[in-house]
């Protein structure tokens, strides 16, 4: 009988311990290893242990693999110094295994608001190093990124996730480069209401994110729907070409919108 329990509800740790085949968790870099960010501290944010980020190793499917989940509820999953190394050096490792043989597959929770402001340039620098080694390491395995909510993708790691080689998303799941609170600022609430919720989901969520063709699999937030999903994508292999590698077909797509304000179906319609 298929498990309905919710994904989301899961944190990070056991997000990545679901994934991963029965008995074959194993924490790289863990709370008790005590590799916290240095700079919240001064500013007055209580720093945590694992900083926001959890890296397993394990199999899928009887399969070497390694899962990074980011912890939404520590920051808003924000990448920081420390979480975004952990993320870079946990891919970058892989593709490193693949090049020497040892076949890995990459899974990436993605939960996250973008780069922490309280570490500005260095979880910039943290979140490029991320893109590269996603780049890198999906030559040899398919990139699976999951995002199902409830803080969503966006900022910098909305860039990681259409640099995966595969996405999956949930209904409740968004993926933006700018959060919705970000183009409110910025553009007035007349261009966009960050509260007016059937509104943001119908531009960013997961499903006109997948029916839009910047996510491939579209699944309810179960957790055997998402596991299922990921091993589907994973035994599909490396795609003959990558979102990010199709750049004039999406830049042509633009050029011949009018420039009028979007709303869902007009982008259903131009990324069909």
């Amino acid at each position: 009988m298929l498990n309905r329990a919710s994904f989301i509800e899961l944190n990070a740790r056991k997000r990545a311990r679901l994934i991963l085949d029965d008995g074959s968790f194993r924490e790289i870099l863990g709370p008790f290893d005590d590799i916290e960010s240095p700079w919240l501290e001064p500013q007055g944010i209580t720093p945590q242990s694992d900083d926001g980020m959890v890296v397993a190793k394990g199999t899928i499917d009887g399969k070497p693999s390694v899962v990074v989940a980011i912890e939404g509820s520590f920051q808003g999953g924000s990448m920081g110094e420390v979480s975004g190394a952990k993320m870079a050096c946990a891919i970058e490792l892989a593709a490193e295994d693949n090049r020497q043989g040892k076949e890995t597959q990459v899974v990436l929770s993605l939960e996250t608001g973008g780069v922490r402001l309280q570490e500005a340039n260095l979880g910039l620098a943290a979140i490029a190093d991320i893109h590269a080694a996603i780049v890198d390491a999906r030559r040899y395995v398919p990139v699976i990124g999951i995002i199902t909510g409830t803080v969503g993708c966006f900022g910098g790691m909305s860039i990681a996730a259409g640099l995966c080689s595969k996405l999956i998303v949930t209904r409740e799941a968004r993926l933006g480069l700018n959060g919705p609170q970000v183009i409110e600022q910025e553009a007035g609430i007349d261009e966009y209401d960050s509260r007016n919720r059937p509104f943001i989901w119908s531009m960013t969520g997961g499903e006109v994110r997948a029916a839009t063709g910047f996510a491939d699999k579209f699944v309810n937030d179960s957790q055997d729907e998402v596991c299922s999903a990921v091993k589907a994508l994973i035994a599909e292999g490396v795609p003959a070409s990558n979102r990010s590698d199709r750049y004039d077909e999406y830049l042509s797509k633009f050029a011949s919108y009018d420039g009028q304000q979007i709303d869902a179906q007009t982008a259903k319609q131009l990324f069909k």
